[in-house]
């Protein structure tokens, strides 16, 4: 499983990161190590963009696996990172792992634990972490959770996809980049979304356009 993830993150290093993350890979995978590496990715892979080979698609086709658009080299690497100590680490430590590294990561680092939760095995257990990520007012963490995520539309509860929907538009996170809308979106949203539209209409506040891409709503234009 962890394989085509490291393969990609080897082929897109800079020099020298590939041994590094084949020694880490390798090492035993305990938290503090797997803290570390995953702080130090960047810096030892780069940030390359990926661009997948036929060979990468492949190797994902193979294991089962998915690799959205607009990664870079040091978010894989992270994600083979923490595939691997996952896959050796008892279960019943996982989700405490996942929000460690949220919870300790700077913003490079929780966009990509965030933006992997629905390539990790079990991406439900640690829905807890993605819902405490949509609390961020730091559009770039709350951007990896909400944009292009798949994870959101697949586990969110009603209730927190309704309130994820809601903060994009406060935060001016354009909808057309949260995934499922078309079919979470029910009459709650389009209540909550509502009255939203009231609260700043009210205060003399204009009225974000991309409300009107909420079922229910296209009639609120600012």
């Amino acid at each position: 499983m962890v394989h085509a993830y490291a393969q990609i993150a080897r082929d897109h290093s800079r020099p020298g990161g590939h041994t590094w993350l084949e020694q880490m890979l390798a090492a035993p995978p305990t938290a503090g190590r797997l803290l570390a590496a995953y702080a130090g990715a960047r810096r030892r892979l780069g940030d390359a963009p990926i661009e997948l080979s036929r060979a990468h698609e492949q190797a994902l086709d193979s294991a089962g696996l998915e690799l959205p658009r607009g990664w870079t080299c040091d978010e894989v690497g992270r994600a083979a990172l923490l595939c691997t100590a996952l896959a050796v680490l008892a279960p019943s430590a996982h989700a405490e792992l996942v929000d460690a590294l949220y919870a300790k990561g700077d913003t490079a680092e929780r966009r990509a634990l965030l933006r992997a939760l629905s390539l990790l095995p079990g991406p439900e257990r640690f829905l807890a972490t993605a819902i405490e990520a949509c609390r961020t007012n730091v559009v770039p963490v709350f951007e990896a959770i909400a944009c292009e995520n798949a994870y959101p539309e697949r586990h969110f509860t009603d209730l927190a996809y309704n309130q994820l929907v809601l903060k994009s538009l406060f935060l001016e996170v354009p909808l057309a980049r949260v995934r499922g809308l078309a079919t979470r979106a029910g009459p709650e949203l389009a209540r909550m979304a509502l009255d939203y539209a009231a609260e700043r209409r009210a205060a003399g506040r204009s009225i974000p356009a991309d409300i009107a891409r909420i079922p229910g709503c296209g009639g609120e234009r600012s």
